[in-house]
């Protein structure tokens, strides 16, 4: 099986640096072919990429989504016949549609090529401008990917930061969205990100397996628990979890039984004692929280203000550049330094949670 990563972004916004460092520490290994589309921009180096032992097809006759049944067809039925990689990287123009390219691989049905991600890389600074003046391209890259790589993140205001966040979300619900800078962060954590691996949704599944697991126990050591931990899924989650009928909510909500599971307009926990449902929710933010702020915020949830809070776990980013783990059990609270993640990330579950009161709490 050949993956195939596509890597879409305005002129200038980092697509270059991104795939060497990808290239650098986690395809290192792998056969790999790059298939590059110059519009008027400067490419990858190549003589960079040949000393990897990468094999280069350039298309320079214009941008790759006007040239989509010849050339680039071509181009990839070449490049498996004659290589048979283990990924090809697929660098569009600056200017063309990501949609597009992703419609031209999936419509050529090549046995063995699967599309394993599909990434736009974004100017941090210029998304709000871009997003105005250049929104039928733009805003087509940021809708079709999976993955939003924010550049040129770093020292950047916060309050910005979260504003542009939430103008991609506008767009895109479901996208993983890196905002910490990339330089804070492995390669692997990208990866992760991209192929839609650890993700928040994962989380919240683990932490109610976790609860679940003490619950069934009547200990819990999860506190004691030094993982690290790569972050990245959508913005919002909420989690019921049962054992008996399970009811959804009109939007992107997540329920885990042990039996059956039904969406519908509102929540409703029926044929359940008390002590056999519980909700969880969830959110990635870019906020940046200072431990005495998150000591404080932790301490709160154990006031109740939130509903009865089981467990809650996360990581965040603090003011000061350092990145800090937390975990949450009625009574006890473990704050520790670790290492970075791809964006901050919160989860709570507890019974008869008042999800808006963790918003507020959270300040999210």
């Amino acid at each position: 099986m050949t993956k195939v990563d596509i890597f879409s972004g305005f002129l200038g916004a980092g697509k270059t640096t991104l795939i060497k460092k990808l290239i650098k520490e986690v395809y290192g290994g792998e056969k790999l072919v790059l298939i590059e589309n110059e519009f008027g921009e400067i490419g990858i180096d190549g003589g960079f990429l040949q000393d990897a032992g990468i094999n280069i097809t350039e298309m320079n006759s214009g941008c790759i989504c006007c040239s989509l049944v010849g050339d680039f067809g071509e181009a990839l039925r070449k490049v498996m016949s004659e290589f048979a990689p283990d990924r090809i990287l697929i660098e569009p123009s600056g200017v063309g549609k990501l949609s597009d390219v992703i419609r031209a691989v999936r419509e050529l049905n090549i046995d063995g090529l699967d599309l394993n991600s599909a990434v736009a890389v974004v100017d941090a600074a210029k998304c709000k401008m871009y997003m105005k003046n250049f929104g039928e391209f733009f805003n087509d890259q940021i809708e079709a990917a999976n993955a939003i790589v924010l550049s040129r993140t770093d020292g950047m205001d916060e309050e910005k930061l979260v504003e542009i966040t939430a103008l991609l979300r506008g767009h895109n619900e479901s996208a993983a969205i890196i905002t910490t800078p990339w330089e804070k962060l492995g390669g692997g954590q990208i990866l992760e990100a991209m192929e839609r691996k650890n993700t928040l949704g994962d989380e919240l599944r683990r932490l109610g397996e976790e609860h679940e697991h003490c619950h069934e126990h009547g200990s819990c050591c999860c506190c004691h628990e030094h993982d690290h931990e790569h972050h990245h899924d959508h913005e919002h989650h909420h989690h019921h979890h049962g054992h008996e009928h399970e009811h959804d909510h009109e939007h992107e909500h997540h329920h885990h039984g042990h039996e059956h599971e039904h969406e519908h307009e509102h929540h409703h926990h029926e044929h359940h004692h008390a002590d056999e449902v519980f909700s969880s929710w969830g959110v990635e933010t870019a906020r940046k929280y200072s431990r005495a702020e998150l000591e404080r915020i932790l301490a709160s949830l154990d006031s109740g203000a939130c509903g009865e809070v089981l467990r809650a776990k996360g990581i965040v980013e603090t003011p000061d550049g350092e990145w800090l783990h937390f975990d949450f059990v009625p009574g006890e609270a473990d704050i520790r330094g670790g290492t970075a993640a791809v964006t901050g990330r919160l989860c709570v579950i507890g019974a008869g949670l008042n999800e808006s009161a963790a918003k507020e709490l959270f300040g999210v």
